[in-house]
């Protein structure tokens, strides 16, 4: 770094304490400035700043999401006031006068989550926007209701959902008179993202940000026992009325419990253990590495809770609840496991198509299932032999949200919709719900999770996945290593010879173009390779398919399928290159 450039930085970080309204960041960009200052500081503290101040955080398919801190690549109230005031100027703009637009705001238990939403909800009420904002703490899909069952043209969701404790997130939906009914309550996509970032860009200096005083409403608590009492109507209790389940749950430390257990108490479920120790919210989720059902070691304190109790199975809400993890003992091998969210997108599939059949019981007027690219095709052949029309969309919940007709969409990880006219996105409240209920059924019939998805590879084959994830320390390594795989394909996986190669830029089967490599190979193993679009890692998801003719193969497919599983993975790895 030149001089020149040194001191540009300095000065710009100067600037920003300057006008930052925290004291706290403030004060931290203060302490960088004195480190810079100091020759035995001065490299470390330089290479924070450049960091900081690299750019500004990107406006993009999450909204934002970053750690807290100071500076415009951070998390903060500078960056959330200019986002608040762009994403204001958007929703009153498209209004163009015809009518007054109204938005709701929500926050989770993350540190700067509240003050983050309070001042959202000035900014817009100052503009002139009609705003409602959350009594308390709580779950996304409690936000992404309210967005509908308020007819409200914006909402705004302060949360990092799963991430690390120094992130948070601002997550946005339009709805009501902005956008039509497709994406009415959904998560923005382009173009809206794109145009939201451009007014947050013409935003002007940060004391022209206007705040109301007041102005805006804080909703009664009953909203949330609105969306439980939505929630609890999808239950079906003519035709699955059993309720002898024990169930632990856990949100994880994080906002989702007490309306989960709302739900569940709600709908009949009486013997509900919860774990103690990630009972309430904690914005240090100081019992697991990273707030993540899908990460090792995140289900065991609820799977010690399910042994202790001799419980039934195990519900795990991420810490803003729009997630869901199952675990449950394997009659297999006597020990609890966490279904991967392919199986348990497919035992839900399952179970609304036998409730769509019956023809009894509440379910969604949509009439088309729908998953994401990158989730297992077992979901297509469970549509097809219940006579239910069935979509591919890109990865992301504002895809799969969208598709017309929605009834039932899930991707991966851990993301189920099975109620799109009430929550128009992942909802990991109304998802456990519905898996309770499928598996007190499956008790009372003296079965398990794990019969009913030894049927599904009777009757479809064997569909067995896995995931390979590469963290990197920059995007250019990502950029770089898919160059490499474009440049030198992959032949074979697991000795199948590759038949099919679709680069997605180029798009796919009708979708949108995106980043990643889709290959096909002759035994109909998928390996689907791309960049995350919230992390500096590279996402690689594989699939094979081992038929099954009876029962007694069961065991040997289940083998056989972990060998082919293990085989395209040491391919994958070395095709990256690693």
């Amino acid at each position: 770094m030149t001089h020149a450039d040194h001191e540009s930085l300095l000065a710009a970080a100067r600037t920003w304490a300057a006008e930052d309204p925290d004291p706290h960041t403030a004060a931290e960009l203060e302490a960088l400035l004195a480190q810079a200052a100091d020759d035995d500081t001065r490299t470390a503290a330089t290479q924070d700043l450049q960091d900081r101040f690299s750019g500004p955080l990107l406006f993009g398919t999450a909204g934002l999401r970053a750690a807290l801190g100071a500076g415009p690549n951070r998390m903060n109230r500078v960056v959330v006031r200019r986002a608040a005031a762009g994403l204001a100027a958007h929703v009153t703009g498209s209004a163009e006068g015809a009518y007054v637009p109204r938005a709701v705001v929500g926050f989770d238990a993350r540190h700067n989550s509240r003050i983050f939403a309070e001042e959202t909800a000035a900014i817009f009420t100052a503009a002139g926007i009609q705003t409602f904002l959350m009594p308390t703490e709580l779950p996304t899909p409690v936000l992404a209701y309210a967005v509908r069952a308020l007819e409200c043209e914006v909402g705004v969701m302060v949360t990092a959902s799963h991430n690390p404790p120094q992130d948070n997130g601002y997550k946005v939906y339009l709805g009501g008179r902005a956008v039509d009914d497709a994406g009415r309550g959904a998560q923005i996509v382009a173009p809206q993202d794109t145009e939201i970032a451009a007014r947050i860009a013409a935003v002007g200096q940060l004391d022209g940000i206007p705040l109301a005083a007041g102005g805006w409403n804080v909703l009664p608590e009953s909203i949330a026992k609105d969306y439980v009492t939505s929630v609890v109507a999808l239950a079906d209790r003519e035709r699955f009325p059993d309720r002898d389940l024990s169930i632990v749950l856990t949100p994880l430390h994080g906002v989702g419990g007490t309306t989960a257990q709302d739900v569940l108490a709600a709908a009949g479920f009486g013997t509900v253990h919860v774990v103690a120790e990630q009972a309430d919210p904690d914005p240090d989720f100081p019992t697991v590495d990273f707030p993540n059902p899908e990460e090792p070691g995140a289900l065991d304190l609820a799977v010690a809770a399910a042994i202790a109790h001799d419980a039934d199975l195990v519900l795990a809400n991420d810490p803003d609840a729009d997630r869901v993890a199952v675990a449950a003992k394997d009659p297999a091998t006597g020990e609890w496991r966490m279904l991967r969210g392919d199986e348990t997108g497919a035992l839900l599939g399952q179970h609304l198509a036998v409730r769509r059949a019956q023809g009894a019981g509440p379910h969604p007027a949509g009439t088309v299932f729908a998953n994401s690219i990158v989730s297992s095709r077992l979901l297509s052949r469970v549509a097809a032999t219940a006579g239910i029309p069935h979509t591919e969309t890109l990865t992301g919940f504002k895809w799969i949200s969208r598709v017309p007709s929605l009834a039932y969409g899930y991707e991966e990880a851990l993301g189920y919709c099975v109620a799109p006219d009430l929550v128009r996105d992942k909802d990991g409240i109304s998802a456990a719900l519905l898996l309770a209920e499928l598996a007190a059924a499956t008790k009372a019939e003296g079965r398990t999770l794990f019969d009913l998805l030894d049927d599904l590879a009777l009757l479809h084959g064997l569909h067995a996945s896995d995931q390979l994830s590469v963290r990197v320390g920059s995007l250019g390594l990502l950029d770089a290593m898919m160059n490499r795989l474009r440049e030198n394909p992959p032949q074979a996986f697991a000795d199948s010879a590759v038949d099919v190669v679709q680069d997605l830029l180029t798009g796919h089967a009708g979708l949108p173009p995106t980043d990643g490599l889709l290959y096909l190979t002759r035994d109909d193993t998928r390996v689907i390779i791309r960049p995350s679009g919230t992390e500096p890692k590279l996402k690689c998801y594989l699939e094979v398919i081992e038929p099954v003719e009876s029962a007694a193969e069961l065991d040997e497919a289940k083998v056989t399928a972990r060998a082919r599983l293990d085989a395209v993975l040491r391919d994958v790895e070395e095709s990256l290159g690693l």
